[in-house]
């Protein structure tokens, strides 16, 4: 079974991508409502790897454990880049499920210089997926309005003030990104 999501993100691309990209984001966009405590540390910025974390809702009730296994398809021609979490739940309602592939991509919004179009794919599979789909679409939903509220705010350092011919000050946008969970 697959849910989707397909939505306009107020940033520039490369600013949602370092933000898809950051644990902390993650963590920005499920809260409060969902907290995912890491077993072991996190890196500041994902790479191809495996983690586990701990659900609960609201930091109190705990509701199981996840394993993200992280890998990228970033490389395209199209210059669509796409992160991929083929973990599993490993315990908790989730676990029910036999197969977990979720895959988020970031492009260039057509028409809309300067924001950046989301698409978020989530596939499961096994007998409890029917159960659970629809709990799932709705968590996705709601997922889609965080990003939609938090992705403005994720945007570029200014750089260092520059001083021009004048002698007056000039700025420029930088390319770091940084945001709610990077700040």
């Amino acid at each position: 079974m697959r849910i989707q999501l397909k939505t306009v993100l107020d940033c520039e691309p490369d600013v949602a991508w370092r933000a898809l990209r950051s644990p902390a984001a993650l963590q920005e966009i499920y809260g409060p409502v969902l907290a995912m405590k890491p077993v072991a540390d996190l890196p500041t910025m994902w790479q191809a790897t495996t983690a586990e974390v701990a659900l609960s809702i609201a930091g109190l009730v705990p509701t199981g454990r996840q394993r993200i296994d992280i890998s990228f398809d970033d490389d395209r021609a199209d210059g669509v880049r796409i992160l991929v979490d083929d973990g599993k739940p490993l315990s908790g309602p989730l676990a029910l499920l036999g197969s977990w592939r979720h895959r988020m991509a970031i492009a260039p919004a057509p028409h809309d210089q300067g924001k950046t179009l989301y698409r978020d794919r989530l596939d499961i599979g096994g007998a409890a997926a029917p159960a659970l789909w629809f709990p799932l679409w709705t968590v996705w939903q709601w997922r889609a309005s965080r990003l939609a509220e938090l992705a403005p705010t994720w945007a570029y350092d200014p750089e260092i003030a520059a001083v021009d011919e004048d002698g007056g000050e000039e700025f420029a946008a930088g390319d770091g990104a940084e945001g709610g969970a990077e700040r």
